[in-house]
């Protein structure tokens, strides 16, 4: 005899919280990226620190649409 579960509460604080570990590793992913092609195309440390924030922004905007499409 097996019974079926609902949703729990612990459950659904859970898939939030992995959902937005998901979306952090998912900016820092774009904005290493960005810093890494810039540092390969001889760019300064300096420069390349501004490439990293500025593509942090755009991977935070690109989260940001993502998750405003899906809903």
């Amino acid at each position: 005899m097996s019974r079926r579960r609902g949703p729990r509460s612990d459950s659904n604080e859970g898939n939030q919280r992995r959902l937005r570990q998901l979306g952090a590793a998912f900016v820092l992913l774009v904005g290493l990226s960005g810093g890494t092609m810039a540092l390969q195309g001889g760019a300064s440390l300096l420069t390349a620190g501004a490439v990293i924030l500025g593509c942090l922004v755009a991977g935070s905007v690109l989260l940001w649409y993502l998750h405003w499409i899906v809903q």
